[in-house]
């Protein structure tokens, strides 16, 4: 087509809506490709993988149905990558990579493939992919110890660089990508099926180009949204509204620490764009215009914008209570609006070792990653589901014991782990697996062992979790939140990922819901009569004058 055509005619509404569905069809035709062809479970099963479609200037205009964290970084990354591979810079069939959290990534296993979109000799936009790479190299297995001394220790950096110039691929730094993996076949896959999720978003968007004419699909992005403040909690943020414009202020917060949960600014930018979602809901686009009225202060050197070498690659520790601080800040201004606190942590546990003919192994363990949902303001809330920043999928079970040295003894609900409220909190779960092989290694970067998450409007808060090994010798061993623990044939990883808060108080529940969750198991008798004040009879019902009574005299 002709580039130098004449401004098309602005779109009628309907018109608009249907361009935003194409755009937004192809980021989730991007992210279709990727999970489908991808080498690691973490990406096929857990789908820890996220596609995003970029005007000329860097600017988000569509977004797959992926990982908020992963999507809040990618805003900020689009205008780097643009700002770096300008019209001037970039050429047809460039691909660009970068894992760098100080050059606008978020932790190190997290890379990023992107590539720009050419309209004939025009460059019209960019799109990008964002996935979990099983190893990239560094002091543990998984990349993603929180013992990691600094960020230098953490495994390999990679600047935001060439992967393919005008088409051609620079094999020697896939070689070496691969070579400072542990698993080199998956970095390999892995990338590939970035590198076609890329191929596929550029031809798709070429045609967007090629049949609404560039004036029409550039000049016609959607206009922002704006949503309401709270105050301050413990990692300080201050949410205030200015005429239209929101403001979140970190002023105050710690200063960044030796251990790997530091945060760099793209990671906590990713929270704060969440936190601007949850108020716009479904009904506005995901694109650059949601986040124009939103400023965000973050002190350089704190824990929520660390500078180099400050280690990150465990940061999910600290992005998960950045994110029940900013929703717990704006929950205090509309409670009405928001859940109560969920399990705060996402329990990716990558484990390492080799097996009795010295082959080398690394994975992560399977099962949920995630504890309870936090208790909406009208219903309870979800057992052990993904949630608020996160949105991955668990690997079965069954699939890590085929790929490692493991077997599971125990995956179940963990009785009275949701916080009791009108609403109750969504239950957590306990797990318990056998290591099988000879030594090894399990890198713990959990969360919520001293504090338990919070409940809201008067609800309760859910307990703490714990984690403990018990050798084959029969000794145990409390193991803390985050720790590079050894481990033995014959030795046995347990641990509790509790539930998410309450909402409302605990002796306004209906009793018959109480009752339903005892007969679940959900649960207990003794939390029933002491947290709920509902008596139970031995026939399994509600024995109505003695709740009364335990009502009344709470």
């Amino acid at each position: 087509m002709n580039a130098d055509r004449k401004p098309a005619a602005a779109l009628d509404p309907v018109a608009l809506e249907v361009l935003r569905g194409r755009l937004t069809a192809i980021a989730d035709e991007m992210e279709f490709v990727l999970l489908q062809s991808s080498w690691s479970s973490i990406i096929t099963e857990a789908l820890d993988a996220t596609c995003a479609v970029f005007d000329a200037l860097g600017r988000t205009v569509a977004q797959a149905c992926a990982i908020p964290v992963h999507l809040g970084v990618l805003c900020e990354l689009g205008r780097t990558i643009a700002a770096r591979y300008p019209p001037d810079a970039a050429a047809a069939g460039d691909v660009y990579i970068v894992n760098d959290p100080y050059s606008g990534g978020t932790h190190l296993p997290d890379i990023c493939v992107a590539s720009p979109v050419f309209c004939g000799e025009r460059l019209v936009g960019y799109v990008a992919t964002m996935v979990h790479y099983q190893d990239i190299g560094g002091s543990a297995p998984g990349s993603t110890s929180a013992s990691a001394f600094d960020h230098l220790a953490e495994g390999m950096r990679i600047p935001l660089i060439r992967l393919a110039a005008g088409g051609e691929f620079e094999d020697d730094i896939i070689d070496m990508l691969a070579a400072n993996s542990r698993s080199p076949d998956n970095v390999r896959g892995d990338l590939n099926a970035q590198i076609a999720a890329c191929r596929r978003g550029e031809e798709r968007l070429a045609a967007v180009f090629e049949h609404q004419g560039i004036d029409a699909v550039v000049v016609r992005t959607p206009a922002p949204t704006h949503a309401p403040d709270a105050d301050p909690v413990k990692i300080r943020v201050t949410v205030r509204v200015r005429g239209s414009d929101l403001e979140f202020d970190f002023t105050g917060t710690d200063g960044q620490v030796k251990a790997a949960i530091n945060s760099v600014r793209s990671s906590t930018l990713a929270v704060v764009y969440f936190a601007v979602r949850v108020l716009t809901g479904d009904a506005a686009p995901s694109n650059d215009g949601c986040y124009r009225p939103v400023s965000v202060t973050l002190p350089s050197g704190t824990i929520v914008n660390s500078e180099f070498p400050a280690g990150v690659n465990a940061r999910m520790v600290t992005v998960h209570r950045i994110g029940d601080t900013v929703l717990g800040a704006m929950a205090k201004a509309a409670p009405e609006l928001f859940t109560a606190a969920g399990c705060g942590q996402t329990s990716v546990i990558p484990v390492g070792g080799s097996d009795a003919a010295g082959n080398r192994f690394v994975g992560v363990l399977g099962g949920p990653y995630r504890g309870g949902m936090g208790a909406r303001p009208d219903k309870d809330g979800i057992d052990v589901t993904d949630h608020d920043i996160c949105n991955v999928y668990h690997v079965p079970i069954e699939m890590t014991e085929g790929e490692l040295p493991v077997r599971y003894k125990r995956l179940e609900l963990w009785r009275d782990s949701g916080g009791a409220g009108t609403w109750r909190g969504g239950l957590g779960y306990r797990a318990e697996l056998e290591w099988l092989a000879h030594r090894g290694t399990v890198s713990l970067r959990r969360e919520r062992h001293k504090f338990g998450p919070w409940g809201a409007a008067g609800g309760a808060g859910a307990p703490v979790c714990r984690t403990d090994i018990e050798r084959a010798d029969g000794t145990r061993e409390e193991l803390p939140g985050k720790i590079l623990a050894g481990i033995g044939h014959g030795d046995v990883l347990r641990y509790w990922t509790t539930g998410g808060g309450g909402h409302g108080p605990p002796q306004r529940r209906e009793p018959q819901r109480v009752l339903a969750d005892v007969l679940d198991g959900r649960v207990s008798r003794k939390a029933a009569r002491d947290t709920y004040g509902v008596a139970l009879g031995n026939n399994d019902k509600v024995d109505w004058e003695a709740t009364g009574r335990l009502r009344q005299t709470n």
